[in-house]
Formats: C-alpha cells, structure tokens, sequence
C-alpha cells in the first residue's frame, strides 16, 4: 500500500536514518529546483513531458493520459531498475504529489518496492522554504572574509569547509563566482535553486556560536541575498586578506582558466568596456584576444576592481582584522588560527 507523507514526517526521517528522496519530474524542472540531495528518474523526459501537456491543453486529458501511459510502460524496465539500486526507504515526489509520484509509487509497489510518497510534492516544500525565509532566523555571527579580488576567498572557504569547520558558500549555491567573468565554466543557479540550498546550509550550522562567510554584494549572478542575511554579513566580524600581485593574479588563472574559454572571456569583457579609458579598454581587449591572460588580469586588477572595491567597501580599517599573507595557503592558517581564538574566547565568557 502507498503511503502518503508529510514534508514534517519525511524530515524526520531524513534526520533519523539514510532516507533516499526521489524526484521524478523531467530533467529540466529538476536542473531548476528540487529538494537538495535527491535522486532525479523520471517519469517523463523534457520532450514527453512538453507532448503530453500539449495533448492535454488542446485535445482532452483522457488523450494525455493514454500517451502518457504508452511512453511509460516502454520505460518501465529501466526506471524500475534504478530504483533497486537505492539502498534503504525512499520518498517520490513530483509537482504537487499528483499523478507522476502516484503513478511512480504504484508501478514500483506492484514490483514488490515499498517507497513513500511525498503529499504535496515539491510546492509543499517550496511553501516551507518562503516561510522559513521569512523568519529572518540566523543566530551564529558570521566571521566575514574580505579583500581585493584574487586573495583566494573563495578557495580559502571551501578548504575550511573541508577541515570541517562552518562555512556559507554562497559562490557554490549561486553557481556564480561574482563577477563578470562569474558564470564562465559554471552553471547559474536561480533563486528557487538558491533559496533552497541556503536554508539547508542554515540549518546545519544553526547551533554554532561562529559561521565563516565570504564578502558577497547583494547580488550574486542571477540571485539575491535575503536582506537580513546581507545586514547580518555587513555587521560581522570582517578578515581583510591581503596577498602579493603577483600571486592574486595566480590565483585568479588557477581559478578560471580562461585557456579553456578564451571567447567568452572577450565576451564578458564587452560589459565593463566602457567603463575603462578607451586606450586601456584596446590593451586589454588585445590581451584577451591573444591569450595574454595573466598580463590582461593584472591590468583589470589594478585599473577596475581594486578602484571598485575600495568605493564600494564600507569597512574602515579599524573595524577589522587584516591579514598579510605570501600565498593562499598562509592565509588559510590565519584565518584558521583567528576562528579558534574568537571561539575559545566565547566559550570562556561567562
């Protein structure tokens, strides 16, 4: 028998034991949003999906759904197989826990697999996402790492993600690494996508007294923070990474790797073109052009976003701790260094 859950009850069982949750939309409204961690097996690929309401808009439902039913027991084999590849209980869902998670529990329940389905599939998890946003609830203090573009922020982060420490990586949710040259080699995310891998990172570091951050704009590629989130990061605790030139230019080759898209970078260049003193804006564009990326860097480095982050940073000096470091490596064992103090000496406080 199909048993039917609650999003409460499936989150509790999530946090009890390994629980598998299943997605089966089409590939294309799992890429824009989902609950994070799931499995997508369709029932209907994009081109199906997009037949099938056609039928159903312009002939009759009863149509769309007998094609829907002859494309799908052609899958059968193979999507029942999947499924047997999941170790321990699963939970379908689909829109709002209508007739792809019905049909999808039903045939695997006559094979003899036991899944559950999610009641009001993923809009019952989308509601809950808004209201949880709403809250404004985010009690840690958040440890903010600042400086020029090119100190290896960004990379910085995910090593004290990887020593276990709590971070917020707010490039990695927005697929976006923040500049003009952000989206190049990556996939943007939009803001359901965002939202929703937000508020489980949240979740997870909720109890911290400290949760390490990046300083982010408003803003980053096709997402928005929440305004309290965006205050909160303004008044934490500010790290100013300071690293040599040369080595932030490094930095910035290791991290794009323009070689591999030479063309979009020209591209991208076109939206600050303007903004640069027309001779400058030629060199540049040469430089792009002939694949001198490093000497390109360093002239957009100097001329463009140092001028920029010191109009837009509202830190002054005194407000923050600053860090002069030879390579991202060093910067890495400040940073460390300083979270331990600052925590020890909250765990001391009385």
């Amino acid at each position: 028998m199909i048993r039917d859950i609650s999003l409460e009850d499936l989150m509790i069982m999530q946090q009890r034991d390994r629980h598998t949750t299943v997605d089966v939309r089409s590939p294309k409204e799992f890429e824009e949003s989902t609950i994070p961690g799931s499995l997508n097996i369709p029932v209907f690929n994009d081109e199906e999906r997009a037949e099938i309401g056609t039928l159903y808009k312009q002939v009759s439902p009863e149509a769309a759904k007998e094609r829907g039913l002859e494309i799908f027991s052609q899958k059968l084999p193979a999507f029942i197989k999947e499924f047997k590849e999941i170790e321990g209980p699963a939970t379908v869902f689909c829109w709002r826990g209508g007739m792809r998670s019905k049909t999808a529990a039903t045939v695997l329940e006559l094979m003899g697999i036991h899944v559950n389905r999610l009641s009001g599939g993923i809009r019952s998890y989308r509601q809950w996402i808004v209201k949880e946003l709403e809250k404004e609830e985010f009690t840690p203090e958040l440890i903010v790492l600042d400086g020029y573009t090119g100190t290896g922020k960004t990379n910085i982060l995910r090593q004290l993600d990887k020593l276990g420490l709590p971070i917020l990586d707010i490039e990695k949710m927005a697929g976006h690494r923040g500049s003009i040259f952000g989206q190049i080699g990556l996939q943007p995310n939009n803001q359901k996508k965002f939202d929703s891998l937000l508020i489980h990172e949240m979740k997870r570091w909720k109890d911290e007294p400290f949760v390490m951050i990046e300083g982010e704009s408003k803003r980053i590629g096709k997402v928005l923070l929440p305004p309290f989130l965006f205050n909160k990061k303004e008044n934490g605790r500010h790290i100013i990474i300071h690293l040599p030139m040369e080595q932030r230019v490094q930095n910035i080759l290791e991290d794009y790797e323009p070689w591999n898209s030479p063309v979009q970078f020209v591209e991208a260049f076109q939206l600050i073109k303007k903004r640069l003193k027309p001779s400058l804006a030629v060199e540049i564009e040469m430089l792009l052009e002939q694949q001198e990326f490093a000497q390109a860097i360093e002239l957009l480095l100097i001329n463009y976003y140092d001028p920029r982050y010191e109009h837009s940073t509202s830190i002054k000096p005194g407000e923050a701790i600053i860090i002069h470091a030879s390579d991202v490596d060093d910067a890495l064992a400040k940073v460390v260094e300083i979270y331990h103090t600052l925590t020890d000496k909250q765990q001391k406080t009385p």
